[in-house]
């Protein structure tokens, strides 16, 4: 197993972990529709059933997000497997991990559950409750849209990324050690 591999593993496991757990605590400890502030005015636990996607948008068609999830993870693996090691740089190892354990984590809740935990809400900006998962699935994207838009090595560039396994030597034109030796007198 190569590193890359593992570090993408660790990623889902810690996701689905953290997210599963969470959730559990919250369906256990807070009824549905119930809220406790965590710093009041600004930061509340508010246990909400979704039957949406991420922040409550598209109510009731989880047939549709459980389909949408299996492609998302099934696109993952197919990048996983046609790409090389250089096309897989620490961070977007690391963006991808995130958004297969908040897919996998969300998909957990629909299959057994018909809709998805939801519980942090911050009120200061009016924003819709949601999950571990969730905020996976969203700093991983956009960790994979800033790679994308910024910091994607040009194709050819060879040598710019310094995980790169290539040496000088593979880079075009003359190299010291194809001089050919002077005769010696």
């Amino acid at each position: 197993m190569r590193r890359p591999f593992l570090v993408f593993a660790l990623v889902v496991l810690t996701v689905v972990g953290l997210d599963q757990a969470s959730k559990a605590f919250i369906r256990s400890m807070l009824p549905a529709g119930a809220s406790i502030p965590v710093v009041p005015g600004w930061l509340y636990l508010t246990h909400v059933r979704n039957e949406g996607a991420a922040f409550g948008l598209l109510q009731g068609r989880q047939p549709f997000f459980v389909f949408v999830t299996i492609l998302v993870l099934i696109c993952i693996g197919v990048y996983w497997w046609r790409s090389s090691e250089r096309a897989r740089p620490t961070a977007v190892v690391i963006a991808i991990g995130l958004v297969a354990g908040g897919a996998i984590g969300n998909l957990i809740d629909r299959v057994y559950s018909s809709r998805v935990t939801d519980f942090i809400e911050v009120a200061i900006i009016n924003f819709p409750v949601f999950n571990v998962a969730d905020s996976a699935i969203v700093c991983g994207t956009a960790v994979l849209v800033t790679w994308l838009l910024f910091g994607a090595p040009e194709s050819g560039s060879g040598g710019t990324d310094p995980h790169d396994e290539r040496s000088a030597s593979d880079e075009p034109g003359p190299h010291p050690q194809d001089a050919s030796p002077k005769a010696s007198a």
